[in-house]
């Protein structure tokens, strides 16, 4: 019993190089701009929710997590804040799989409160975890402690879910497919 297929294998690959090298590149910019970390999580959850709808097994947005994770240590090797989003994939996978994939993406309106629920959830984990280990106090305090950093990655998480959401409802209504046939 083959619990991934090529298709799943594929699909993890590029969800991976997407949100890796995305993340890479602009995120920084964007950091560097704003001192906010919003672009982070609308790349990070946008691609994990509609992974999460493409593929549908549990451990896939962990691997997606982990694979985004080696994919910007190669661009960013001093990024060791992404750990936060390696751990909230893991959150992600977990509570993708205790709503059940098949109330997730039952109706549109379900995906968007779902998508946004867990995004936001997710992100705040990662939140905590890039507070509590990876940034100075002095850094913290400007943002409210590791709390208000938290809060900041869950206001991402709420973008990012709500642009995974709609993608996904855009895909169903144009009737893409997440099975093939041969």
């Amino acid at each position: 019993m083959v619990y991934l297929k090529t298709r799943d294998i594929a699909a993890i690959a590029i969800s991976s190089a997407l949100w890796g090298v995305l993340n890479s590149i602009f995120a920084p910019i964007f950091f560097r701009m704003f001192g906010l970390p919003f672009l982070c999580d609308l790349v990070g959850f946008a691609v994990l929710t509609v992974a999460a709808w493409w593929i549908r097994k549990l451990g896939a947005i962990t691997a997606i997590g982990f694979i985004a994770t080696a994919i910007n240590f190669i661009f960013n090797p001093t990024g060791t804040h992404f750990f936060g989003f390696t751990a909230a994939s893991v959150v992600f996978d977990i509570l993708s799989r205790l709503a059940g994939y098949g109330n997730f993406f039952k109706k549109p309106i379900n995906t968007m409160i779902i998508a946004i629920t867990i995004s936001t959830i997710s992100a705040a984990v990662a939140g905590l975890v890039i507070g509590t280990f990876f940034m100075t106090g002095t850094a913290l305090a400007i943002w409210g402690g590791v709390l208000g950093w938290a809060g900041l990655h869950a206001i991402g998480g709420v973008i990012g879910g709500s642009i995974g959401g709609l993608t996904v409802n855009m895909l169903v209504y144009r009737k893409v497919s997440t099975t093939t046939t041969v």
